[in-house]
């Protein structure tokens, strides 16, 4: 394949991965597979979709910043784990294989899918806004943002549908908060992941170029979108592409 046409590709992926992922998570099952197919050894191209994703995430984080502005304070206290576990998660990518972590993801896709979909019924059943919850549900939260950034350095397709659900059972029903905030903690956890492989040397730094400009754009362009939309058909776009991630991880197995 000649290196236009490889630009071309690569730079499409990541427009529709940027995307996806201010949206609702899952760019990275558009990016990575087309760069494995493009040839690249499934290591760097974990890498290079990871350190290439990252200002995407950055330029959704800027489309909702306006949303952001009314996020509570002590919400900010889930990037901590987000970063520790970002840290983790790269490390174990480059010093474990990945076998029976691949084997969990789709079930823990689906459970998160399942989870944010049945949102509004579990919130009616503990009552309970977020003004209301004390130290524990935020503890409770962060240890579970911590799993999730450990998943997220390691690999990261669908860490945005497990950060919806966390936010939905600490009782947030504005999707387009949630979405900003979910795009701000997605940036932690690959910010740091990126770091290391960048320090490890393990991307392929053309691809990165061409699809760091893509993720800009599609993140960015997406963020806006998104904001348009009714909360409930940005809420069906997040159940669908957990749907859809989970199965097409469960046929990749």
């Amino acid at each position: 394949m000649d290196p236009l046409t490889h630009g071309v590709i690569v730079f499409c992926a990541a427009c529709i991965a940027g995307a996806v992922n201010s949206v609702a998570g899952g760019g990275s099952l558009v990016s990575f597979p087309t760069l494995v197919w493009l040839g690249l050894p499934s290591i760097a191209a974990n890498a290079t979709n990871t350190v290439a994703l990252w200002p995407g995430a950055l330029g959704a984080v800027w489309g909702y910043r306006r949303e952001l502005r009314n996020t509570e304070q002590r919400m900010y206290a889930l990037t901590v784990p987000s970063v520790i576990g970002g840290i983790i998660g790269a490390l174990l990518l480059r010093l474990t294989p990945g076998a029976l972590f691949d084997r969990l993801v789709p079930v823990l896709i689906l459970f998160a899918t399942v989870l944010f979909m049945i949102q509004e019924p579990v919130q009616r059943m503990f009552n309970r806004s977020p003004r209301h919850r004390g130290g524990r549900w935020l503890a409770g939260a962060m240890f579970f943002q911590l799993i999730v950034g450990v998943y997220g350095g390691y690999f990261g397709a669908g860490i945005g549908i497990l950060m919806l659900a966390v936010l939905a059972i600490l009782g947030h029903d504005d999707i387009h908060q949630m979405n900003g905030f979910k795009n701000l903690l997605a940036a932690s956890v690959n910010g740091v992941a990126a770091a290391y492989f960048v320090w490890m040397r393990m991307v392929s730094w053309a691809d990165v170029a061409v699809m760091a400009t893509g993720a800009i754009l599609g993140g960015a362009v997406a963020a806006g979108v998104a904001r348009r939309l009714e909360a409930r058909t940005v809420r069906r776009i997040v159940i669908t592409v957990g749907f859809a991630m989970a199965a097409a991880l469960m046929v990749r197995r």
